[in-house]
């Protein structure tokens, strides 16, 4: 048997769900993976093995300004090969809030190469009108538009209710998806405890006011919170904060390829078959 017969893996071994392929075409289960300051060898492997699974790479924090611009250059260049959506961090357009300079850092984002951006307010106080604008600006721009939801303070906690307007402000404004703040870490902040738990009764009072809205995407780097989210909203879960290393990982959870929700795959009657 040639080599390449071998590759060809039983479909329903790729996908025991058999939906992965159909929430894909349908925009559904997107994953968001935060780069904290891969090289490009270390991020080239990370779109050769993960890429086809990732559709938005956020370069964490204030990082972006960090770098060479030719390696920046490179990586975003690499990314939009791929069809992976590149923005820097939500901080970075904050700081360019608190500095005054937000018509230049969109003007520095579109001409390195970002094809998005993050909205937020975790650390400074913006007004809904400078957030519709920016938002709209983003847009005119031809940027993908991600904004965020949620304080950066440990302890900060979710209003169900402002999340709600927050959400429609936002994608009535022409937001991509907002996303709800957890932070790098995943503990203490948002929908998690200290202990990185995800707290069930501020989910119920969510899912309340919002209802299970495609449009919201959970930060949850932490893979027991990337597997309870999906338990209650299903592998159509979109899920941000991812580390690089865990996207491969993540992309098996939603198929029905970890234990973790071994139950979204496939049960075959076996006395259909032979051995």
């Amino acid at each position: 048997m040639r080599i390449a017969e071998l590759d060809n893996w039983h479909q329903l071994l790729k996908d025991p769900s058999g939906k992965r392929n159909d929430d894909r075409n349908k925009g559904l289960g997107k994953t968001m993976v935060i780069d904290k300051g891969l090289g490009f060898h270390a991020f080239t492997d990370f779109v050769q093995v993960a890429g086809p699974y990732v559709d938005f790479v956020k370069l964490g924090f204030g990082t972006a300004v960090l770098y060479d611009t030719v390696l920046l250059r490179e990586k975003l260049k690499l990314a939009a090969s791929q069809g992976i959506i590149s923005m820097p961090g939500g901080t970075l357009l904050e700081a360019a809030v608190q500095q005054g300079t937000i018509n230049s850092f969109l003007d520095t984002v579109c001409s390195l190469g970002f094809t998005g951006i993050e909205v937020s307010d975790g650390t400074i106080e913006m007004d809904r009108i400078r957030r519709t604008s920016i938002i709209k600006e983003g847009v005119k721009r031809g940027l993908t538009v991600m904004t965020e939801y949620g304080k950066k303070a440990a302890g900060s906690q979710i209003d169900p209710e402002e999340l709600a307007f927050t959400a429609h402000c936002d994608l009535e404004a022409g937001a991509e998806l907002v996303t709800v703040e957890a932070r790098e870490s995943g503990v203490n902040v948002g929908l998690f405890d200290e202990r990185g738990q995800c707290k069930e009764s501020v989910l119920t009072e969510v899912i309340g006011k919002v209802g299970q809205s495609g449009r919201l995407m959970w930060e949850a780097p932490l893979k027991s919170q990337q597997a309870d989210l999906m338990l209650q909203f299903g592998a159509s879960v979109h899920l941000g904060n991812v580390a690089p290393a865990d996207a491969l990982a993540l992309e098996a959870m939603r198929r029905g390829l970890r234990s973790d929700t071994f139950q979204f795959g496939y049960q075959a009657d076996f006395s259909d078959y032979m051995i």
